[in-house]
């Protein structure tokens, strides 16, 4: 995913608009006071098999756009809306919340904005979207990774609240959180409230891991100091950047109704639409904090195959040494097994047409740690590639959040000396975020 304008974080300043009180109370308040984000009764019981179009909708979990058109309509009732989604924006039953607004007797949408991979998902990664009309609706479509990674002040003209419905996948890189925040800051610029319809995070909300981003590594692949695997609804996130990163905007949370944070994906009764072409299923985006620094050297993640980010693998590897090589590390939860692949049209230029040799990860365990399992194919990998490796040093550095992962790798350092104190500075991030968490 291709970077952006350089975003930094300024605590002073936050600390400085926290006493002046220009972030609104409803987005900062810790979980469980009046904080804007819809009330709604947390039934954690299991929920049926994923719903198709025309199926009926049992009392499970209910994702935002729901939320909202049953239990806070007053948010949007009666103004001109504009909505940031993709083909991920939808209700249990499959129907677009394009649609579902669009429809809606009370409600006037107006404008329509795209992220990265466009509205119906089908761009690959890094690929300009341009902007469109709607088909259905005649309505404007607003591109967000063109030109633009944040609404202009004549997108926004007349716009009276914007909403964002996007599925996320609870990872510093992928960039729908990064259009979801560059958005918050121009609406606030422009006074115009800003409501996320919530969705749970596929790969846990509990979880928490990887290095934490230095601050002068933001990107759009990484906005804040934050985690590779945040622990994060988008709604979450938005309150941690109201209260934490120094965004004012008026916010709400429409929020998830149902949703706990250790409930798989599977028993939410929300069928899983992969959110962009490489993120075919949840096991991917369990996998991709790790194996997505891989796309900042000369290795393929899979992608042009239906098992993108769960393997990676070149030509000149070995699967089976390679294999046993991981295993023999003892890392956490997870074994390597051996493959041999080929990426049909893989969007990164990597190897397309070409069988290549390498490894799948299986995760093993509750705590399982996709980026402790990147640290041992990052120094294993690179130590049998020998001169055939290379680095996208920008990109990976982007990715990683320092330079200092990468400079480590090229000094020779093993698995067990990058796993050494792997993941400093947890535990603060872990104090600060507790705040902003809006389900148990």
């Amino acid at each position: 995913m291709a970077p952006a304008r350089s975003r930094r974080f300024d605590p002073a300043l936050q600390r400085l608009a926290v006493a002046l009180g220009v972030l609104t109370a409803a987005a900062c308040a810790p979980s469980g006071d009046a904080n804007g984000e819809t009330a709604a009764a947390r039934a954690g019981a299991p929920a049926p098999p994923a719903l198709q179009p025309g199926d009926v909708l049992p009392a499970s979990v209910r994702p935002g756009i729901e939320v909202l058109l049953s239990d806070s309509l007053s948010l949007v009732r009666g103004h001109r809306v504009g909505l940031i989604t993709n083909h991920t924006g939808r209700d249990r039953n499959g129907t677009p919340s394009i649609d579902l607004l669009a429809d809606h007797p009370e409600v006037e949408l107006v404008a329509l904005f795209s992220p990265e991979h466009g509205i119906r998902g089908s761009a690959e990664a890094g690929v300009r979207v341009d902007d469109g009309v709607d088909e259905r609706t005649g309505l404007p479509v607003h591109s967000l990774y063109g030109e633009n990674r944040a609404p202009t002040a004549e997108m926004l003209d007349g716009i009276e609240v914007l909403l964002f419905d996007i599925q996320d996948i609870g990872t510093r890189y992928y960039t729908y959180l990064s259009t979801m925040a560059l958005s918050m800051e121009a609406a606030g610029e422009h006074g115009i409230p800003f409501v996320v319809l919530d969705r749970p995070n596929p790969i846990g909300g509990d979880p928490v891991q990887g290095n934490v981003l230095d601050p002068s590594f933001s990107s759009f692949v990484g906005l804040y100091p934050m985690p590779m695997r945040h622990g994060l609804t988008a709604g979450e996130f938005a309150r941690m950047a109201v209260g934490e990163f120094g965004v004012e905007v008026e916010l709400s949370v429409a929020a998830v109704d149902g949703w706990e944070r250790t409930m798989p994906f599977g028993e939410t009764g929300i069928p899983w639409i992969a959110p962009s072409p490489n993120m075919p299923s949840v096991e991917s985006a369990l996998h991709y904090p790790g194996t997505c620094l891989f796309e900042g050297t000369p290795i393929s993640v899979g992608r042009g195959t239906d098992r993108a980010f769960q393997m990676v693998g070149a030509p000149w590897l070995d699967g089976d040494t390679l294999a046993d090589r991981l295993n023999a590390l003892g890392v956490p939860e997870v074994r390597f097994v051996a493959v041999r692949f080929t990426p049909e049209n893989p969007g990164d230029g990597k190897f397309g047409g070409m069988e290549v040799g390498g490894v799948r990860l299986e995760a093993d365990g509750p705590e399982y740690d996709p980026t402790l399992a990147a640290l041992a194919l990052l120094a294993e990998i690179k130590a049998m590639s020998g001169d055939r490796w290379s680095w996208r040093i920008g990109h990976f550095d982007r990715l990683a959040g320092t330079d200092g992962l990468r400079g480590a790798l090229d000094a020779g350092a093993t698995y067990a000396e990058l796993a050494d104190g792997w993941g400093e500075g947890l535990a603060g991030y872990l104090v600060r975020r507790e705040g902003y968490l809006l389900y148990p």
